[in-house]
């Protein structure tokens, strides 16, 4: 299989701060609608590489492509453009609006100083809020106040800001964190739909969940790729027993 099969493929990536490498000739290929887990220790540089990948930050040296596109000199907002979305580990959702309003003012048309001043909501934004409200499992609350929702809820409507601009490669860091059970059972399912139309990588510590959702884990340690293949190779690998399932 070639790079251009790939919808992200990560090569020879390298990040120092003050000397210290957080991200260490790392390589990483990610198919078309993939599932992909990266789990590791803390400090592994998890979150690093996905700040490098969506352009928070920059790479000392390597390549990231994106549909087959160089992205290391390309800015953080023509990414976002080109197809990626990413969530963050804390809810950011606008807390004042609807449900609705929330994914409104996400719709691509409304998203930029000029599309704003001409935004009319049309039967085409209507159709796809209720359809991605449909999808996050929030459509009995599109007139409710987000401030309102449970924390699931919020990570559910923020994962819905992110589909709403139909993203090729979506990244989710910790996406369960704080859930309930039954939450988290929820968020497997919606996981396993939106990889049906593209590509998602979760950073996640909850091994269950991880096993559930995964098509490939990727373990990470000091910067590296310690191990990659299916749940149940990586928790043979001696290696990773060592640094991070063994503690």
């Amino acid at each position: 299989m070639s790079e251009t099969d790939f919808i992200l493929a990560v090569e020879d990536l390298s990040v120092s701060f003050d000397g210290f490498k957080a991200i260490d000739a790392l390589t990483l290929y990610v198919d078309k609608n993939e599932l992909r887990v990266v789990i590791g220790p803390n400090g592994a540089g998890k979150t690093t590489l996905l700040d490098l990948i969506c352009g928070k930050i920059r790479a000392s040296s390597g390549s990231i492509k994106f549909r087959n596109q160089e992205l290391t000199r390309i800015a953080e907002h023509r990414r976002v453009r080109m197809g990626m979305g990413r969530k963050f580990q804390t809810p950011s959702i606008y807390e004042n609006l609807s449900v609705f309003q929330n994914l409104e003012v996400s719709y691509p048309s409304g998203r930029s100083v000029l599309g704003a001043l001409s935004y009319r909501r049309t039967q085409e934004v209507g159709a796809r809020v209720h359809a991605v409200a449909h999808e996050i499992g929030l459509e009995e609350q599109l007139k409710q106040d987000a401030c309102l929702l449970s924390h699931g809820q919020k990570q559910w409507l923020e994962i819905g800001m992110l589909l709403i601009q139909d993203p090729a490669l979506l990244m989710l860091d910790e996406p369960i964190a704080g859930m309930s059970a039954r939450e988290r059972e929820l968020t497997a399912e919606l996981l396993q739909r939106i990889c049906k139309n593209r590509s998602v990588i979760v950073i996640e510590h909850d091994m269950e969940f991880v096993a559930r959702i995964a098509h490939k884990v990727t373990v990470m340690h000091q910067g590296k790729v310690l191990a990659e293949g299916s749940m149940s190779k990586v928790q043979a690998d001696p290696r990773v027993v060592d640094v991070y399932l063994g503690h």
